[in-house]
């Protein structure tokens, strides 16, 4: 299969459905085959915990009965290649990189002021979506013996004039804290007169160093030295000083990435002196080495946002361009951020259905996090409703009045108010050992036309890790099912089969609160349609939404193509995983600690023991490792700690909805990822904000725990039973995650 055809296949089903392809962009260089392992970086030494005690009966079979069509075929092509050996023993890494404001290590104010505000450095500026995505070619050549590193620039667009490249953080310096660099240089190009000019498509552009800055004096580079990378890109400029090629903003930083002499790109965080860089421990890195390194600019509400820490140079450019999609009205066009500087997607204007939920895919998934918290008395316009009768067969039908789901925005005011309140809460409360009282609520909902026949109340999730989720082979999801509880633990992991959309093949199903979508692909397609009513190749008819026969038999052109469709997923695949704050940054003497970095090690090493001997990485399986079949070779072979099998289980009567989604009964849910749990305060504003949960009745973690029921209800217990500190101990682990 093609790398074109393969990036075509991302998402439900691999299905392409006999859509047309986009069209394949060069490489940024071009690979000679590899010597080594792809994106087979050697770990960074970091200290391991002990591994997490395995469940009491683990499963024996897996269930073999299953056997999905693979969303990616053996032999699929990677988009970009990431990492090779070269034959004469040269080590290559590519590195992407796009835009940001300010530096690394910047707060909203100096080191020793007290806090005003956040920094700039994970925001994207206007315009960050066109011709600002670049990134570096590093060839080392010191795992061939000798000394010397060269650092090519790529330019993806257009013309950057004036790039600077700073290198080796000045950490020997005590007055440097948040940033000061020991190398500071341009990219020079010899076809420009040795100027800064560097052109889209050329390899022009170069620099070379042939010792380790960070030590005085300087010494020989060996492999394991760091080496901080920051390059600074500027545009070609018109005589406004604004970029020449689009108007836009002409000079940025980028994001500031640590090489590892003949290893590659780290995750890094803070270690004394000064938050000197330092790689992520391997078992902290919970989306493998796609995790997001510790952030020190104060912004942990934009955590959830940022790309793969491993993204190639074209990806870069395919993450930002999903991006901007991800960002945009369906009503006006209007970019979510900086709505007066960024462009109007044209295209885009008066696309959103006759009703729909919301305009853009960002007004339900804020900050790429959860959808914001239900209010009495309020319309759920930021949740999906699912709605559902079964047919004759047993299969999920739409609702003969509102179709798959509820729709409760209209363009046109005459049209009949379809909106569901939340009326009210049932409220019980329950009492844990050391006098630990624990509200739960349950919502009530009230519609204001008829009410559906079934329906299912689903807050929108986080979006982080989902390429990585994507990648895992189905042989290892297949391999974690019970279903018939052959080990006698009572844990029934059932996997949902689901028909791809476009080629009607049975898929593994993976996404979703019940598992209904295979894919990201899958996934898109079916929140533009039913969310927006907005088109695409996977769902090319607004009558999709109602259960239409013919309406995969598109009218004409769709809303969003072919190629954007992809861009959408591509974003999705290449959002990067917050690393786990469990280790203590190295902040110097007298400076305050970000909240988010405040971290007690010891006690969340002891909530990690414990909520494996609680049972409960019977279902929230710690660790998976991806395949070596996904289009983005930054998802594959990584060991990631999801805490999920994707798989359902019977949660009980107390959360159950009546909407079947493939085996998905009313008490089954898949169950939920973890990873991310303690950015959310941050994510949606505040602790009062967060929810949990399929429809986001729990407020704290405390309750989601105490409405397992069902296969889960024995891991409840025993966190009930435990004592009131090492409850606060296994919380203290998940909001590490």
């Amino acid at each position: 299969m093609s790398a074109l055809l393969a990036l075509a296949l991302i998402g439900c089903g691999g299905g392409g459905g006999g859509q047309p392809a986009a069209t394949a962009e060069a490489p940024a260089t071009t690979p000679p085959p590899t010597t080594g392992t792809p994106g087979g970086n050697p770990g960074n030494g970091g200290v391991q915990p002990p591994d997490l005690p395995a469940p009491s009966n683990p499963p024996v079979a897996g269930d073999p009965s299953l056997n999905p069509v693979p969303l990616f075929p053996a032999g699929t092509e990677v988009a970009e290649r990431l990492q090779w050996t070269e034959a004469d023993g040269t080590l290559v890494t590519l590195m992407g990189a796009r835009p940001t404001e300010r530096h690394a290590r910047e707060r909203g104010e100096p080191w020793d002021a007290p806090d005003t505000g956040p920094g700039r450095y994970f925001t994207f500026p206007s315009f960050y979506f066109q011709n600002r995505t670049f990134g570096l070619e590093i060839r080392d050549e010191v795992p061939a013996g000798r000394q010397k590193i060269t650092v090519i620039l790529h330019v993806n667009d257009g013309t950057f004039d004036g790039t600077t490249f700073s290198l080796f953080r000045n950490i020997l310096n005590p007055e440097v804290r948040d940033f000061g660099w020991s190398l500071n240089y341009g990219f020079n190009n010899p076809a420009e007169g040795n100027q800064p000019i560097c052109h889209a498509g050329q390899r022009t552009c170069s620099m070379s160093f042939s010792s380790n800055w960070r030590t005085s004096p300087h010494s020989a580079l060996k492999i394991g030295d760091k080496i901080e990378l920051a390059p600074a890109p500027r545009l070609a400029r018109n005589a406004a000083g604004s970029a020449a090629i689009d108007g836009g903003g002409s000079r940025y930083y980028s994001f500031e990435q640590l090489y590892v002499v003949g290893v590659g790109l780290r995750a890094w965080y803070g270690v004394a002196p000064n938050l000197d860089s330092e790689p992520i421990p391997d078992h902290a890195l919970l989306g493998g080495h796609a995790s997001v390194s510790y952030n020190y600019s104060e912004e942990p509400m934009r955590g959830f946002q940022q790309m793969a820490n491993n993204i190639g140079i074209l990806n870069t450019k395919r993450f930002v361009e999903g991006r901007r999609l991800f960002h945009t009205s369906f009503i006006d066009g209007r970019h979510s951020e900086h709505e007066g500087d960024n462009p109007v997607f044209s295209a885009h204007v008066g696309q959103v259905g006759p009703r729909f939920q919301q305009a853009s895919c960002i007004a339900c998934h804020g900050f790429n996090g959860r959808g914001p918290a239900a209010r009495i008395g309020s319309p759920l316009l930021t949740s999906a409703v699912v709605l559902g009768v079964p047919d004759a067969q047993g299969r999920r039908a739409p609702d003969p009045v509102y179709g798959f789901n509820l729709q409760q925005n209209r363009r046109d005011a005459a049209l009949p108010d379809q909106s569901m309140l939340l009326d009210s809460f049932q409220r019980e409360t329950r009492t844990l050992p050391g006098g630990e009282v624990v509200e739960l609520v349950k919502p009530v909902y009230r519609f204001a036309a008829a009410a559906p026949v079934n329906h299912s109340v689903r807050q929108p999730p986080q979006v982080i890790g989902l390429g990585l989720l994507e990648a895992v082979p189905e042989a290892t999801i297949l391999a974690l099912a019970d279903p018939t509880d052959a080990n006698g633990d009572g844990i029934r992991g059932r996997a949902n089969l689901v028909t791809d959309p476009e080629t009607g093949e049975l898929r593994l199903g993976r996404f979703g609160w019940k598992a209904s979508k295979a894919s990201l692909r899958h996934q898109v397609g079916e929140a533009l349609v039913n969310d927006m009513g907005v088109t695409s190749p996977v769902y090319p008819r607004r009558e999709c939404q109602r259960g239409a026969g013919d309406c995969h038999t598109a009218a004409g052109a769709t809303h969003v193509s072919e190629r954007e469709l992809q861009r959408l997923s591509h974003y999705l695949a290449l959002i990067g995983v917050p690393a786990q704050r469990s280790l203590r940054s190295g902040y110097p003497a007298g400076i305050r600690v970000s909240p988010e970095h405040d971290v007690q090690p010891d006690q969340i090493a002891r909530g990690r023991t414990l909520f494996a001997a609680s049972q409960c990485v019977a279902c929230h399986t710690p660790q998976l490792r991806t395949g070596n079949t996904h289009p983005f070779e930054e998802l594959r072979g990584q060991t990631i700690r999801p805490y999920t099998n994707l798989l359902l289980h019977d949660m009980g009567p107390g959360l159950a909805d009546n909407v079947k989604e493939g085996v998905a009964e009313g008490r089954y849910w898949r169950t939920a990822p973890l990873w991310g749990l303690g950015s959310l305060p941050a994510v949606q504003g505040g602790e009062a904000n967060v929810r949990y949960l399929h429809d986001g009745r729990a407020r704290t973690l405390n309750e989601a725990i105490l409405w397992h029921d069902g296969e889960a209800a024995t891991s409840r217990q025993r966190f009930e039973s435990l004592s009131r500190d090492d409850r606060q101990a296994l919380l203290a682990f998940l909001k590490s995650l």
